[in-house]
Parts: C-alpha cells; sequence; structure tokens
C-alpha cells in the first residue's frame, strides 16, 4: 500500500462537477493499493498516516500528528501510484489491486479513521476525480508499507 500525504490548508475532490468530499486544515491523502496488499500493509499505512507528527507546535516545530490538531482529513483513491515506467512511457499499472480489493481496503481505511473520531471526507473509488488543494508548507510525505522508497 502506497500513500501520498500532503499537508493542505484546503482541499475538495469533485466527480463530474460536484463538489462530494470538502476539507479544511489537514492532510490529503491520496492512497494506492496494491493486489498483493495484506491487513499488515495495511495496518502499517494507517498507523503512519494518523501518527505523523507534521503540524507544528507552539514553537514551530513539526511535532504535533492529526490528531493533535483535530484535523480533517481529505482521502482520494489513487492507482497510478503504482504506475511502473521503468520499461518504456506508458505506464504500468500490474500492481495495482483490482476493484473488489482495492474498494474494500479503502473503504476500511475510511471507517477507521471515522472509528478513531477523525472528521474524513472522501472521493469516490474508481471515479475520474478532480482534486484541489492548497499545500501547506509545502509538505509531502510518501509512505510505503513494503518500504520500497
Amino acid at each position: 500500500m502506497r500513500a501520498v500525504i500532503q499537508r493542505v490548508k484546503r482541499a475538495s475532490v469533485e466527480v463530474e462537477e460536484n463538489t462530494i468530499g470538502k476539507i479544511g486544515y489537514g492532510l490529503l491523502i491520496l492512497l494506492g493499493i496494491e493486489a498483493e496488499d495484506t491487513d499488515e500493509d495495511f495496518e502499517y499505512i494507517y498507523k503512519k498516516t494518523t501518527n505523523l507528527r507534521i503540524f507544528d507546535d507552539e514553537n514551530g516545530v513539526m511535532n504535533l500528528s492529526i490528531k493533535d490538531i483535530n484535523g480533517e482529513i481529505l482521502v482520494v483513491s489513487q492507482f497510478t501510484l503504482y504506475g511502473d515506467v521503468r520499461k518504456g512511457n506508458r505506464p504500468s499499472y500490474v500492481r495495482a489491486a483490482k476493484f473488489d480489493s482495492g474498494i474494500n481496503f479503502y473503504n476500511k481505511f475510511i471507517e477507521k479513521l471515522k472509528e478513531d473520531s477523525i472528521k474524513v471526507e472522501s472521493g469516490k473509488y474508481g471515479a475520474d476525480m478532480d482534486v484541489e488543494f492548497l499545500n501547506h508548507g509545502p509538505v509531502t510525505i510518501l509512505l510505503d508499507s513494503r518500504k520500497e522508497f
């Protein structure tokens, strides 16, 4: 499982020109799910995401997590995080999860955020979406449950 985590002042996602998710200060999470992902991959990404200390404390030091600041999260599925361009120029997505497996992990991620009382909005899994955001910092963190980078 992979995630691109962006600290944002605001973010929104549209499907067919309709806003379906919108947040203020918090995190935009682009979530990519691999065909071979397990519950261990899920737990790694979930814990890292919700415990990342990338928000400033009273001294201006990145020392607080999304939970510490009561921030918001927008989760958007992004299978292209598994695009492989090592051969040629057209990405191969063979490592990306198939729809049924991917949507299960995606929904599980959103539900767990809700269970942990984190305000969460989301995109529509498998849809063509437009994502708009204002990256604050900028702060962008890359996560990979297999630690490939």
